[in-house]
């Protein structure tokens, strides 16, 4: 979730869900270890707890020395090895590190010379089709030391096309002993319930799910808790929910760069919305921060005028 889960994102997330186990942007190993780096990726607040640190690299004295770095900031140091990202993967991180699982092992055991906080790993189904090592891979994690693993349900080559496959992690579920978390397509409660019924999982990673919904660990965590399904927010709720989401990046980065960084997320905040192509097509060419808060202000009326028209 490079670029997605900043510090913003997390207070977001946070207004819902105070317990939830919240995930880093991806951090780069070689990055961190730069004498002079310069990144905001590690900024934290105390409500943000429990958090994991997600680091990417193939080196492990890069890794052991990032989990030293992190570990008085982090609950767990989390190890990408599963992001398909072509500029990632041809830095031999991410995904890539499903071809060499030795290599892969031993950058847990360097994350966990490292630190004390536990070490977890991401990975995915495999790199292709015919290249599905998941479960021999888990395993191979599990006996390097990591103390839980989570798992995407597509391959490296899928990238995000298709369905994610949450029958095929049981067999990874069924053949280590460390918890799994499932993950991939995600998006609601009900999702969240076939998933881990499917899967056999110890529970859910969510990740695009939360793009144009913060509030979505919460319904979840909610329904586990107590078996109670909340109700999904309204369009003209989710606009609200953009409108503060906008806001808050602007307080934090200044109104030319949240701006920006913001048009990334207007697609899945104003999905549903009648005319959201025409609409998402002129707030994200729209620089002035106060006229993409009007264009939103109005779509929300539209969407009250038509909800009442209709009652």
């Amino acid at each position: 979730m490079a670029g997605v889960t900043d510090l913003v994102l997390r207070d977001l997330v946070r207004e819902y869900s105070k317990s939830c186990l919240i995930t880093t942007e991806m951090i780069s190993s070689e990055l961190l270890n730069q004498k002079n780096r310069e990144t905001d990726m590690t900024d934290l607040r105390e409500n943000h707890h429990p958090i994991a640190f997600q680091v990417s690299g193939h080196k492990p004295d890069l890794i052991r020395k990032s989990a030293i770095i992190l570990s008085p900031m982090c609950d767990i140091f989390d190890i990408n090895m599963g992001c398909p990202v072509k500029k990632v993967v041809g830095g031999n991180d991410g995904s890539a590190l499903m071809r060499t699982p030795e290599l892969a092992a031993d950058l847990v055991r360097a994350a966990k010379e490292g630190t004390e906080k536990p070490v977890s790993v991401k990975f995915r189904l495999g790199f292709t089709a015919g290249e599905m090592n998941f479960v021999e891979f888990g395993q191979q994690m599990q006996e390097a030391g990591a103390d839980f693993i989570t798992i995407h349900g597509r391959t490296r080559s899928q990238m995000y096309s298709g369905h994610a496959d949450w029958k095929k992690i049981r067999d990874l579920v069924r053949n280590v002993d460390i918890p799994v978390f499932a993950n991939g397509d995600v998006t609601s409660v009900d999702a969240a319930i076939q998933c881990l019924e499917e899967s056999e999982a110890d529970g859910v990673a969510i990740g695009r799910g939360v793009l144009g919904d913060p509030g979505l660990i919460h319904r979840v965590e909610h329904y586990l808790q107590t078996g109670e399904k909340l109700p999904e927010p309204t369009l003209e709720e989710k606009i609200d929910i953009l409108i503060h989401h906008l806001k808050m990046e602007v307080e934090f980065r200044g109104a030319d760069i949240g701006v920006k960084f913001m048009r990334k997320f207007f697609p899945y905040y104003i999905s549903g919305v009648k005319n959201a192509a025409k609409i998402r097509a002129e707030i994200v060419l729209e620089d002035d921060f106060e006229k993409i808060i009007k264009t939103l202000e109005d779509l929300k009326s539209a969407c009250c005028a038509r909800v009442s028209v209709g009652a």
